[in-house]
């Protein structure tokens, strides 16, 4: 006889599998726009880079400051000097404008490039003058995004490219960004309309009047001179004469 053991069925236990991601990205340069904005860069407010601690430098090599050494980022390296570029005024009060996704606490620093910088090579520290132009600490947000006011870098002309690192105090990170401007070009003495020159014409020396007498000279004319000549030499026939009649007298 075949005999069936009773089959006991265990529940089924859902299980929740939860993926832990990285946090979403955080924020880029808007004002003026970042490269990461304007070539369309998908997670293009996330170049950020951990554990940097100030050390910019050291941690980030040359040829690769705009990708932050990442390498998912590397076409932010790529320079284009005819590309996309923000104009602005150098010497200008300007707002700008750093966009944010999540917020943070943290220092801003913003670098411009040196007189002379090449925009068809790629960023090295080199090219970037040695102190930011501008520094601000837990900037205010408004719309979504961190507002910096400060003042351009002055006599800048052409195209430059200014280096932004927003240093986090609440989390590791630090974050990149490189902006393409455009200061144009210095207004000069030569840029300025010249005055129109004088022509002189012999027509307008002909017309011209003739000077005054008060304006001229007093000198006395030769016509004024040949009298007082003339009287001087009648003065010494005189006194010849005289001479030569006392002369005789004496002999009689």
């Amino acid at each position: 006889m075949v005999s069936f053991r009773k089959l006991t069925l265990l529940p089924v236990i859902p299980l929740l599998v939860v993926f832990v991601t990285p946090a979403a990205a955080h924020g880029s340069m808007d004002s003026p726009a970042s490269r990461a904005v304007t070539r369309g860069i998908d997670d293009w407010d996330n170049v950020r880079v951990a554990n940097v601690r100030g050390k910019d430098r050291q941690r980030i090599p040359d040829g690769r400051l705009c990708s932050a050494g990442i390498a998912e980022f590397g076409s932010l390296d790529v320079p284009e000097a005819d590309g996309p570029a923000t104009t602005l005024s150098a010497g200008a009060e300007y707002t700008f404008k750093y966009r944010e996704t999540i917020p943070h606490k943290g220092t801003f620093r913003l670098y411009v490039t040196k007189d002379g910088y090449d925009p068809a090579r790629t960023l090295t520290w080199a090219d970037l003058e040695t102190r930011p132009f501008l520094s601000v600490t837990d900037p205010a947000s408004r719309d979504r995004s961190y507002v910096l006011e400060g003042k351009l870098p002055a006599s800048k002309t052409g195209r430059h490219l200014i280096y932004t690192i927003w240093q986090n105090s609440d989390t590791p990170d630090t974050y990149y960004s490189c902006s393409d401007v455009d200061f144009g070009v210095a207004e000069t003495e030569s840029a300025l309309p010249s005055a129109p020159r004088a022509t002189v014409t012999p027509q307008a020396v002909a017309a011209a009047p003739a000077p005054s007498a008060s304006s001229t000279s007093s000198a006395p004319e030769p016509d004024d001179v040949l009298p007082l000549a003339g009287g001087a030499a009648a003065l010494l026939a005189g006194a010849v004469a005289l001479f030569f009649v006392l002369r005789l007298r004496r002999r009689t």
